[in-house]
């Protein structure tokens, strides 16, 4: 899984800022990450038959709604570095920026709290707890590599 976050800690950079010609790349990396996602859960969980026939219905659906997050990230990126590049991260484009970044964030911990108790319900609290406890740390990873490849904030250039 590490070589798939290095590459996209590579890409990330320069391809950001260029989304749109990214997406196939990214769509690549998404399909190889999430796979080695799943043999990570699958050596850390070490799930019995009953609970794997219960757990991966559920993870399932919940990679396609965490998709739907990450890809809106993505465009919050996008629209960020836009704005940063054009030099107009105004008052305003910083604060829709900020509200967006902060209902992504809320968002995130709604879809763990929600997954968290299908899990527990269907599975167990503990392996909810372990599910939370992967994609938290997983989640960090990522969001260090994201962090490590954005410009810091600049006001809008005075014309």
């Amino acid at each position: 899984m590490k070589r798939y976050l290095v590459l996209l800690l590579l890409l990330a950079g320069p391809v950001l800022a260029q989304v749109d010609d990214t997406r196939a790349y990214l769509e690549i990396l998404r399909s190889d990450f999430n796979a080695d996602k799943v043999a990570l859960y699958n050596r850390v969980l070490q799930l019995t038959e009953p609970e794997a026939k219960k757990f991966w219905p559920i993870y399932r659906d919940y990679e396609r709604e965490l998709m739907k997050l990450s890809d809106q990230r993505l465009e919050l990126i996008r629209d960020f570095f836009a704005h940063d590049e054009a030099g107009k991260l105004t008052n305003d484009a910083s604060k829709e920026i900020a509200n967006r970044w902060l209902q992504s964030v809320q968002a995130r911990l709604d879809l763990w709290k929600k997954y968290h108790k299908k899990i527990s319900e269907a599975v167990s609290p503990t392996r909810a707890a372990q599910f939370l406890q992967l994609e938290n740390q997983l989640a960090l990873f990522i969001d260090l590599a994201i962090a490590s490849e954005m410009p810091a904030i600049k006001p809008a250039v005075s014309k």
